[in-house]
């Protein structure tokens, strides 16, 4: 303890005990004179009250330096005596304190309604229990601990099963979505887990355009059809077909969005419009077109790449090429290319509202551009 520290320490303890002379002696004199039969007067209280309440503060003062080392000594004594004992010693005592208390408690009532005795037998008990409390947790420590190593694998089982099951939302699918057929090889790559929902409703949409008279439409709803087929084929139960059909004279999407509130099911879709209308109407969507988006590489300026320029650009001399995920390339000076696979370093790209858009010129004409400025 520093020595200002220590110097404040005895100026509250002369102070208490300056208090406890007082109280002692001016709440002690009645029954001194009911003892000796005499009565003092107002003069002779006022000076017993103040050298009683003197003697006291400069005992305390006196004592306050061996109080206070012995106070230290026994912290840190206890202090050291926690250090070195194992955590397992500490939580389990103190986990037995606590038990002894809380049933001490429950006894103050009754113990405190002894006559005579009522008024200490509740902190007796108190400490009493504790004490034992804490001595049999410490005893007890190895099947305290066994316990709650038992407890503990059960508790994140069940926590893990929760998250399991809350991740395994049902999922159902749209038209749009299935004839557009990359939800086959996200589902074949393991990315969807959970049940995928057609509605009936779906099914007979996709039906419909499969028998349609335009060519366009019918091999588009088989396509779909065959979409549903290939993802059938990847286990049992992957594709649940659901006949929830909401009724009345409702959209396909109005259906959808009813049918995904009342299963608490997200809706797999690429169509933009169902995607906003489900949104508003608080249904989680999983768009493939994001996806889709979030999947693409990054490219940065600087980069090299190899491009086949397959048409003209809108400026003149610009050639146009394609990367595999369907980004555009605007080739500076490759209309000249066109045909060709064509070696390019990126210069820019631009993120538009119709996705990204890279702009590029040939490998060598950098290089020849470099050369001519040297």
């Amino acid at each position: 303890m520093t020595s200002r520290g220590l110097r404040i320490a005895r100026i509250v303890i002369t102070m208490l005990g300056l208090g406890t002379g007082f109280g002692i002696a001016y709440y002690g004199l009645p029954f001194i004179e009911n003892l000796l039969g005499a009565s003092f007067s107002t003069a002779d209280r006022t000076s017993i009250v103040t050298l009683i309440t003197a003697l006291s503060g400069l005992l305390a003062y006196a004592g306050s330096v061996s109080l206070l080392n012995s106070v230290w000594r026994s912290a840190s004594w206890a202090v050291d005596g926690l250090q070195k004992m194992p955590m397992q010693d500490i939580l389990s005592g103190a986990a037995g304190l606590i038990v002894g208390l809380i049933i001490a408690n429950q006894f103050a009532g009754p113990l405190g309604r002894i006559p005579w005795a009522g008024g200490f037998l509740p902190t007796i008990a108190g400490l009493v229990l504790g004490y034992v409390g804490m001595a049999v947790g410490i005893a007890k420590r190895e099947e305290i601990g066994a316990m709650i190593s038992l407890l503990i694998p059960r508790v994140r089982a069940e926590r893990s099963s929760r998250e399991a099951s809350s991740e395994r939302v049902t999922k159902i699918l749209d038209t749009s979505v299935i004839i557009d057929g990359r939800i086959a090889d996200i589902a074949k790559a393991g990315f969807l887990e959970g049940p995928l929902v057609v509605p009936g409703f779906v099914l007979a949409e996709l039906r419909k355009i499969a028998d349609s008279s335009d060519s366009l439409r019918r091999n588009r709803g088989r396509r779909g059809l065959d979409v549903l087929d290939a993802i059938q084929q990847l286990g049992p139960n992957v594709v649940q077909i659901v006949d929830r059909d909401p009724g009345g004279d409702l959209d396909v999407d109005t259906k959808l969005v009813n049918v995904a509130r009342a299963m608490k099911a997200k809706i797999i879709t690429n169509d933009y419009n169902l995607n906003r209308v489900a949104q508003l109407q608080g249904v989680n969507v999983l768009n493939v077109n994001e996806l889709a988006n979030a999947l693409k590489p990054i490219v940065l300026p600087g980069e090299d790449m190899v491009v086949q320029v397959i048409r003209d650009g809108k400026e003149q001399g610009q050639g146009v090429g394609y990367l595999d995920d369907g980004t555009m390339i605007v080739v500076e000076g490759g209309r000249r290319h066109i045909g060709e696979e064509l070696a390019v370093q990126v210069t820019s790209v631009y993120q538009t509202g119709a996705g990204r858009m890279i702009f590029a010129r040939p490998r060598n004409s950098g290089q020849r551009n470099e050369k001519a400025a040297e």
